[in-house]
């Protein structure tokens, strides 16, 4: 199966979505297979989570406070953990090659998702929101 999304019904649909897994069953199978595997490994890495659609993209809250976002493109997952959860792992994207921006980071679809960095962001995010709350 092909990794080319279908962009011309996703402008269509895109402001729609009412959850995650209605985003996630919106791309080919073997994309999907990805997000459920981002999505469950976020779970796993925090509890006490809530999803919802931020900005249109699947979204986790901890403690009331948005913890990260993701979504999929043509090539890549886009994950986004904020502007300081990008800034603090810049030399870590720019050992693994990986393109990012001021907000998010790129993960090639054609590649494993990287789950020892996601931890790590996650870990970073979650320590954010703690001490906010102290």
């Amino acid at each position: 199966m092909s990794n080319i999304l279908p962009y011309n019904n996703y402008k269509q649909v895109k402001d729609s979505f009412k959850n995650i897994d209605e985003y996630i069953l919106f791309f080919p199978v073997e994309v999907q297979v990805k997000l459920q595997e981002l999505r469950g490994f976020i779970h796993i890495q925090v509890s006490e989570l809530e999803e919802y659609i931020g900005y249109q993209m699947p979204a986790f809250r901890y403690k009331g406070k948005p913890l990260v976002y993701f979504a999929a493109y043509k090539q890549h997952i886009g994950f986004y953990p904020g502007a300081e959860g990008i800034k603090s792992f810049e030399k870590d994207f720019e050992e693994r090659k990986y393109k990012y921006s001021k907000g998010a980071v790129q993960f090639p679809i054609a590649v494993d998702i990287p789950f020892d960095l996601v931890k790590k962001i996650m870990d970073f995010r979650v320590q954010q929101i703690e001490q906010k709350k102290s």
